[in-house]
């Protein structure tokens, strides 16, 4: 097929009188569409990103069983965003990305009723410090041993939609005419973003099969390293210890301590998050190459989602792990959790502590908790969830919403900034990626999605690093603690081990042949 030949749509006429007769925005998307069935996601990523330095493909797997209805797939952003010390923005990540997106009037058509570009990235954790300044610690500095920037967000205008619903696949690109072009100059913005799409296309029905391993696989350690903890089990159940104190003290209702994992490992990432989508199918699965380090995730949890200025907050607390009887172990399981007095306690803390945070940005009446206290069935684990929404109100933006939601209550505690504080004094460590948001922010500016960072793998300088913590309240027993953090670490580990020994395997092969 010749992708040169793919009609385009809108047409130059209609999309020159949104912009020009009706004046109803700036941007614009414009597509080809491609036959889906003989294409994959990963397929779509592999021929898209083959010689970029930067990446994204974002996938979607809900109630951990039925495929999502989109997936997104873009590279060779036309610019990327990097904010910490020493970078090219220092302070506040959503101030920069505001400014960043504010140029786009984004007009949203009836056949992609969905995200088709903006910002797609990550925020870590340590953000938290320039949205409550009273979080930043005092009298220490928190080490850094990962040393990535704070926030680092890929634009793309170009990018692959799937439709799993119509099966049906969309090359897009925009059509932007910012306030120096006149109608004249609409012609060539829209010849050049058809052309663009058609490029990707074209890249997309290459018949040669692509390089499933991205990039040749580095020979695989053998034996595979054994992943290491920055606290150890004794030094994590003193975190628990401490907190206790200080709940009993009246300092705190709960907080949630972490462990970092630290695993050596020649593993390409992008075979890690292979095999992580099918061990561990989530409503968030992404794999972000950001250059220097790649962010490899499968998170059940949403963090901050817009929609029509929506805003939606997913709570999720209270954790065990499956059974091996699929029927009958996991309803007994799931049951033992509902009727917990602990998770009970803990879950309806962090549902009020995610009401209070939407509630600062949205209308107070519109402010719902839309389901409350549901079972959720993951790969490893069945969790107790809970939803929030409200509608943002007037003189609110989607970064005001961001700020307000940041970070969740589920990954910090309560109250969220007293336990912030006592987190970093026992941790003393950056989180990064961690407990932070990924996800994207779109062009048109009632809309974004980013998920909490959790279940999710950060490679950088021949490492992987996997976290995991546990809600702490007043009656948390250590060791339970202790072995719940294994339990949501489980998921990611099992990927790691499996891609390293399907690898390793091959290259054992290929030595005796």
């Amino acid at each position: 097929m010749d992708s040169q030949a793919l009609p385009a749509k809108p047409s130059l006429g209609e999309v020159t009188d949104i912009i020009v007769a009706q004046k109803r925005g700036n941007c614009v998307p414009v597509f080809v569409e491609l036959p889906a069935d003989l294409l994959t996601p990963v397929m779509a990523y592999l021929r898209m990103a083959k010689d970029s330095k930067y990446s994204f493909i974002l996938e979607s797997v809900i109630a951990g069983e039925n495929v999502g209805r989109w997936s997104f797939i873009g590279a060779d952003p036309f610019k990327v965003l990097r904010t910490g010390p020493g970078q090219e923005v220092e302070g506040d990540p959503m101030t920069a990305l505001q400014k960043e997106l504010s140029l786009y009037k984004y007009v949203k058509i009836p056949e992609i009723p969905t995200f088709t570009g903006g910002a797609i990235g990550y925020v870590s954790f340590d953000c938290v410090h320039h949205f409550e300044p009273k979080t930043k610690p005092v009298g220490f500095e928190l080490a850094d041993p990962l040393g990535i920037p704070e926030s680092i967000f890929m634009f793309c205008d170009t990018i692959i939609v799937f439709d799993h619903l119509y099966q049906s696949v969309k090359a897009v690109s925009h059509v932007f005419a910012p306030s120096t072009s006149n109608a004249t100059d609409i012609p060539f913005i829209y010849s050049t973003a058809v052309s663009k799409a058609r490029r990707v296309a074209k890249l997309l029905l290459v018949t040669i099969a692509p390089n499933v391993f991205q990039t040749p696989q580095p020979q695989i350690l053998d034996p595979p390293r054994s992943a290491v903890s920055n606290v150890g089990e004794e030094g994590y159940k003193k975190f628990v210890t401490k907190l206790k104190e200080h709940i009993v003290a009246g300092d705190i209702i709960q907080a949630v301590p972490s462990q970092r994992l630290k695993k050596e490992t020649t593993l390409h990432p992008f075979n890690a998050y292979r095999q992580l989508r099918q061990v561990n199918p989530s409503p968030y699965m992404f794999y972000l190459d950001c250059g220097d380090v790649q962010i490899v995730g499968a998170s059940p949890e949403t963090l901050c989602k817009i929609e029509h200025n929506k805003v939606y907050n997913h709570a999720i607390a209270g954790t065990v792990k499956r059974g091996k009887d699929a029927e009958a172990e996991d309803e007994a399981l799931g049951n033992q959790l509902l009727n917990s007095e602990k998770d009970r306690a803990e879950h309806i803390m962090l549902v009020d502590l995610a009401r209070n945070d939407v509630n600062r940005v949205c209308e107070p009446h519109s402010v719902k908790v839309d389901e409350l206290m549901k079972l959720e069935k993951f790969s490893h684990v069945i969790h107790m969830t809970s939803q929030v929404s409200g509608q943002l109100r007037e003189g609110k933006t989607r970064f005001d919403a961001f700020r307000s939601i940041f970070p969740a209550g589920t990954v910090s505690g309560a109250p969220k900034i007293k336990a912030i504080e006592l987190i970093s004094e026992l941790e003393r460590e950056r989180r990064g990626v961690y407990a932070g948001a990924a996800g994207r922010f779109d062009f048109a500016d009632d809309e974004m999605d980013v998920c909490i960072a959790i279940r999710t793998m950060t490679f950088k300088d021949g490492a992987v690093y996997f976290q995991a913590g546990g809600g702490i309240v007043f009656d948390s027993d250590e060791q339970e603690e202790y072995t719940e953090t294994l339990n949501k670490l489980q998921a990611n580990v099992k990927a790691i081990e499996m891609a390293e020994k399907h690898h390793l395997a091959i290259q054992k092969s290929q030595t005796r042949h």
